[in-house]
């Protein structure tokens, strides 16, 4: 059965911010063996979110994962993605789609923080 993973990001009326999911996706891809791999943007960027859907049906897609690229629990996360997951549903019903979790809260994102809080330190001088 041919899977794809479906990330969900917020989008920026900066272009250049919404390529960063696009180097998630590529990180995803490389570091997985998933079949297909792609990107969607809930508001100011496209392709939306049910472009995306439909860009991996058109590419055989038999079952879509939709992962929030979100960092928190919010509106989108709670009420706008699943409002997103059923019209796809609506719209593909011979496709099996299912939503991951957000981000969320993980000892991973602590670790990236403090990675992050050292080289400011490192940047500033104050080893």
């Amino acid at each position: 059965m041919k899977t794809a993973i479906l990330l969900m990001a917020h989008g920026s009326r900066i272009p250049e911010a919404n390529h960063a999911v696009d180097q998630i996706a590529a990180m995803v891809k490389d570091f997985a063996d998933y079949d297909i791999v792609e990107v969607s943007f809930r508001e100011n960027h496209c392709p939306t979110i049910q472009q995306g859907i439909d860009a991996c049906v058109s590419q055989g897609a038999e079952r879509i994962l939709l992962v929030p690229y979100f960092l928190y629990l919010g509106a989108h996360v709670l009420e706008d993605l699943p409002k997103e997951m059923a019209e796809a549903r609506q719209r593909h019903p011979g496709v099996e789609i299912a939503m991951g979790k957000h981000l969320g809260v993980h000892k991973r994102l602590a670790k990236l923080v403090i990675d992050r809080i050292e080289e400011a330190f490192s940047e500033q001088g104050w080893n």
